[in-house]
């Protein structure tokens, strides 16, 4: 344990930072701005430039992030949640429209898409609530129900816009996080029951859109040249690269046009297309090993907001990988999620670095002990 961690200077946090973690950003972030001047055919321009700009931004806000003391980000936990849902609030009214939706609020330099910032910040908002809960609370159905509260909000403004993959995610990542925080297996049995009960009553309420995804999902071959062009184009663009790929710049599903949104969602069907099987495994291992090292840095911190806060940041980003993978590959509905550090936008790419600075931040303060209650160090 290092003495004394609560008063390193900024030259010893920067020497505590992984950089060898970082490396594996630059690693993955690379791959995305090769795919977006793939997808762009063979031009920086509009996409791959920008992406560049915004990781080298969010890169330097990382290592900011992860100088600031832990404790200092837990006394943040509430206001920075109370900012996330006024912005949601805010988008909800006055948003703009693209695709049907209403998502983003323009900055003029960024689309800034509040609850891609939201997963984050409810990841942050229970590693505090949590802090410091008892054995005998977690337990307590009523304890619950705050943190309940907290997971509903920003799911039904979500909702609203409507953003379903969102927040389904903003729901998996908090039920994960109650599951760490040691919520008693009952409860999700109960939780679960009603949530299968209520499906029927949910279906009504979905969008005919996402009422044909979900369809067209069950049924691929139902709607080829409509809701199942998008999934039925991503499996013809993952068989034909095959084991080693066309080659960079030669995949003929993407450059053609067939493939849709392969600068977003699908883009790692225009990786693998061009990449193949190795290099579809090969980014994937990439993946397994950020989330490995954040599971690392996880059971090294000794307080439980830190944690908890590692925890929730590995589990949302695994989250990102594993529904859009499954969702290009066909083994899930087609939902809006992108894939991290790959896909183009600059919201997603901001907030994944931005939990990723939380991670170092815990990382380089591993060794602060808080009270049960409070933030002293004891």
């Amino acid at each position: 344990m290092i003495a004394g961690s609560d008063r390193l200077t900024i030259k010893e946090k920067l020497m505590l930072i992984s950089w060898p973690f970082l490396l594996l950003l630059i690693m993955v972030a690379t791959i995305g701005f090769l795919s977006l001047y793939s997808a762009a055919s063979g031009n920086i321009e509009p996409w791959a430039e920008k992406q560049a700009i915004r990781f080298v931004i969010g890169l330097t806000g990382l290592v900011v992030i992860a100088l600031v003391d832990i404790r200092v980000w837990m006394k943040l936990a509430y206001p920075i949640y109370m900012l996330c849902i006024f912005l949601l609030i805010y988008v909800d009214i006055r948003g703009h429209i693209g695709m049907g939706a209403q998502r983003w609020i323009s900055l003029g330099f960024l689309q800034l898409q509040p609850s891609e910032v939201m997963k984050i910040s409810s990841v942050l908002v229970l590693a505090r609530f949590f802090h410091g809960s008892t054995w005998e609370d977690v337990r307590n159905p009523l304890f619950l129900a705050i943190p309940v509260v907290l997971v509903l909000i920003p799911t039904a403004l979500v909702l609203i816009q409507p953003d379903l993959g969102t927040a389904m995610t903003i729901v998996i990542v908090a039920a994960a996080m109650f599951f760490l925080a040691g919520v008693s297996y009952w409860i999700f049995g109960i939780v679960i029951a009603g949530g299968l009960l209520c499906l029927p009553i949910a279906w009504h309420f979905l969008h005919d859109y996402q009422k044909k995804r979900v369809l067209v999902f069950l049924d691929p071959d139902s709607d080829p040249l409509g809701a199942g062009y998008h999934i039925a184009q991503s499996k013809i663009a993952l068989g034909s690269g095959g084991i080693t790929g066309k080659g960079f710049l030669q995949g003929s599903q993407s450059h053609l046009n067939f493939l849709p949104e392969k600068h977003t969602d699908f883009i790692f069907t225009l990786f693998t297309e061009e990449w193949g099987l190795i290099g579809g495994i090969s980014l994937m291992l990439l993946f397994a090993m950020i989330i490995a090292y954040g599971y690392f840095v996880a059971m090294r911190c000794h307080n439980q907001f830190a944690r908890l806060l590692s925890l929730g940041i590995v589990v949302n980003f695994f989250v990102y990988v594993f529904i859009n993978m499954g969702m290009v590959m066909g083994l899930l509905p087609v939902v809006g999620v992108p894939l991290p550090m790959i896909s183009y936008g600059g919201t997603a790419m901001l907030s994944v670095l931005f939990g990723f600075g939380l991670l170092m931040s815990a990382h380089v303060h591993r060794d602060v002990r808080f009270t049960r209650r409070g933030l002293e160090v004891v």
